[in-house]
């Protein structure tokens, strides 16, 4: 693990990559489910908290252990399973699931749904949102992602199949865009259980489905158990009915044979596939070759002393609990969006062009969905696409820059802080909900991530950009070109994700460019500009597919979004010279102003919480000269998002998500470098009475063991 006692130096980025690369090939495309993905996360926490083997020797040992686990997986690789699923609507005038399903089963699956819902109680094909108005499936079994590097006629090909929940299942037809119902229709998507103890089930995917798997003949000998209805595959392709929970002996004639699930009703279908033995430790034996290969992977290449994994463990672990308070399903499953939400089109169209892109339609996933980008950052329907080729149907991808976001919060706020506040703050963030008043608390970013939103994607880039920027002090800050360009980069991606932050992104690479120019950092000056450049992308594709120069996106000017344009502020004003304190501008302004302060929490309460925020951001970026010029760029990116804010819709909180995450930050700086000193000056006796209290002593004691053990 480590050898001597100095602490391991770290390692160029770059080989730590290549290194996360070599695990992910001894697990193996797709990563979608939670125990491949926990695997590969400790491996990540352990490469990147330790420092790697220079010595080829160790290199060339790496190689021999991937190589030995890759051919190890072929050759103990179980039978795979061929399974199909799709929504079931009937009536669609193209007929694929008519055409594509035995006629035993289409015209059951037909029954059952026409009994659950009624022809004479169905919404009509004319209103929007309706389930006849949006479209039917165009094939008979689903597109998986899954299938990427596993072939199959149906949906896809697993190793295994064993679900009592469809979000478990992994369906990723239920949020194609073509099944955007809303609550017109009498088919819907989902229900939500709020209860906070229901995080592992807290869906229930009411959509009408079937599940099909064809079994294979090295599975005779085990046993097919279910719950609710299935159809059994006899002889001459006629399919029998099994009803209610029962379990079935597969025998050498059933291979080949399929076998149907009835899912037309909610939670009314489970299944489980037991295999055979000797089907069953060859499955075992591939997990604890995964497991053995990736242990020596680290063991050979990696330096690190153990402590050093309690902070990012304690992190990370704190990070899950609340995720799976909030919903438990982003961990792994998949989970139905709602009808008209952000998540639904960024995801359903990151399906549609990942399949253009895999039929060699390079020209139609560059181009999105859309000649010319209208909902918000097109950055994340390309990120969607990209997830689902490393992780399968699933939203691990997601879920990585979720659990990076306390990571990154820690390394930003320890260029500022010290280490003992900087893990205060960070531990407050995610775990404590203050942030709920003040600044923001990881809850929120959870929340709206889980829902398929951009704008904690974006958020989480641009951080990870300051991270990457403000990495050494401004006056020293050299003229390297790598870490200049990788964090203007980060920052790009950011807009791409969400471009309501281009203003804050313009502000600190502005401000960055200028000082290394000033410096004369010709390399330095390079990187920002060439690693920003990828934001022009947006431009440009919507000139080269819809002819016409819109800079980001359309919806830019939309009434919804841009409430108080400078037009609102000049009538304002006029209302204000003419003394009609009653005009509707001045009414507008007001609530825009209140929005504004409101804050995260979006409580007037907190109102002058968040005015004190601002004046202190105000004083550290005109006034506060004794502080780190960085930060005080940080905080001038900041004022540009509030100064957003008052123009753009304050109502919606995660629009602004990041403008109170950088107040937040500057405001614990002054209140460690300037406030707190004013009040142990200002009131003594108060000040050493709350050092002294028991509480006070053991938070900091607590503190300062986790920074020893830490280091």
């Amino acid at each position: 693990m480590f050898d001597g006692q100095s602490a391991p130096q770290s390692s160029p980025l770059g080989l730590k990559l290549a290194v996360l690369a070599l695990a992910v090939a001894v697990i193996g495309l797709p990563i979608n489910n939670a125990t491949d993905y926990a695997l590969l996360a400790v491996a990540t926490i352990v490469i990147f908290s330790g420092a790697l083997r220079p010595q080829p020797r160790a290199w060339l040992g790496a190689l021999a252990i991937v190589a030995v686990a890759i051919a190890g997986h072929i050759l103990l690789a179980p039978p795979r399973i061929d399974e199909g699923h799709n929504v079931f609507l009937p009536g669609d005038p193209n007929g694929a699931l008519e055409r594509g399903l035995p006629a035993d089963v289409y015209r059951h699956l037909a029954q059952e749904f026409d009994k659950a819902y009624p022809p004479a109680k169905r919404c009509a094909a004319s209103q929007s949102g309706c389930w006849l108005d949006t479209g039917f499936p165009d094939r008979t079994f689903a597109f998986s992602a899954d299938s990427i590097f596993h072939k199959s006629d149906l949906s896809r090909s697993v190793t295994e199949l064993d679900f009592s929940d469809p979000v478990w299942l992994r369906l990723g037809f239920i949020n194609d865009m073509r099944y955007n119902w809303y609550p017109v229709s009498d088919v819907q998507r989902a229900k939500r259980d709020r209860r906070f103890w229901r995080g592992l089930h807290r869906w229930q995917l009411t959509m009408p489905w079937f599940e099909m798997i064809r079994l294979p003949a090295a599975y005779a000998g085990g046993e097919l158990c279910w719950r609710g209805d299935v159809m059994w595959e006899g002889a001459g392709e006629r399919f029998s009915v099994w009803r209610g929970d029962g379990c079935r002996a597969i025998e050498p004639a059933d291979a080949g044979r399929r076998v149907v699930g009835i899912a037309i009703k909610p939670d009314s279908l489970a299944m489980r596939l037991e295999p055979p033995l000797p089907v069953r430790v060859k499955q075992i034996a591939q997990s604890l070759l995964a497991l053995a290969a990736i242990a020596g992977l680290i063991l050979i290449v990696v330096r690190f002393r153990p402590r050093q994994l309690i902070l990012p463990g304690i992190l990370a672990a704190l990070a899950v609990l609340v995720i799976a308070i909030d919903d438990a399903s982003f961990l792994g499953g998949v989970r139905p969006f709602d009808g008209g939400d952000d998540g639904l089109f960024y995801d359903g169209v990151g399906r549609n062009i990942l399949q253009k892109l895999l039929a060699g339609d390079v020209w139609g996933f560059f181009e999105g969905g859309e000649k010319v980008f209208y909902y918000g950052g097109p950055g994340l329907r390309y990120l969607r696409a990209l997830e689902h080729i490393v992780f399968g149907d699933s939203y691990l991808g997601y879920l990585t820059l979720i659990l990076l976001l306390p990571l990154l919060a820690l390394s930003l706020l320890k260029r500022f802080l010290p280490a003992q506040w900087a893990i205060a703050v960070t531990i407050m963030f995610i775990a404590v909900p203050l942030g709920a008043l003040f600044g923001t608390t990881f809850a929120d970013y959870v929340k709206w991530a889980g829902r398929g939103f951009a704008d904690p994607s974006a958020y989480i880039f641009f951080v990870a950009g300051l991270v990457v920027l403000v990495e050494v002090p401004a006056p020293s800050a050299g003229g390297k070109f790598t870490p200049a360009f990788v964090g203007a980069l980060l920052l790009a991606l950011g807009v791409t994700m969400t471009p309501i932050g281009a203003p804050a992104a313009a502000v600190f690479l502005g401000g960055a460019g200028l000082y290394a120019l000033y410096l004369r950092q010709w390399r330095r000056v390079a990187g920002l500009c060439l690693g920003f450049l990828p934001v022009f992308l947006m431009a440009l594709h919507n000139w080269v597919y819809g002819r016409v120069f819109v800079l980001f996106s359309t919806n830019a000017g939309a009434s919804d979004l841009l409430v108080m344009p400078p037009s609102a502020y000049l009538a304002l004003l006029r209302e204000v010279l003419t003394l009609d304190f009653t005009g509707p501008n001045v009414k507008n302004g007001i609530f825009q102003v209140v929005n504004w302060l409101s804050g995260p929490a979006e409580s007037a309460w907190t109102i002058p919480l968040n005015a004190a925020g601002v004046a202190i951001l105000v004083y550290v970026v005109v006034r506060g000269r004794r502080f780190d010029p960085w930060l005080r760029l940080i905080g001038a990116a900041a004022l540009a998002q509030h100064i957003v804010a008052l123009f753009y819709n304050a109502s919606i909180a995660r629009y602004h998500f990041l403008t109170w995450f950088l107040t937040m930050l500057v405001v614990m700086v002054f209140l460690h470098e300037t406030g707190l000193p004013w009040l142990r000056r200002r009131y003594p006796v108060l000040s050493e009475r709350l050092l002294l209290h028991p509480v006070s002593r053991r938070l900091a004691n607590g503190l300062a063991r986790l920074q020893r053990v830490s280091v």
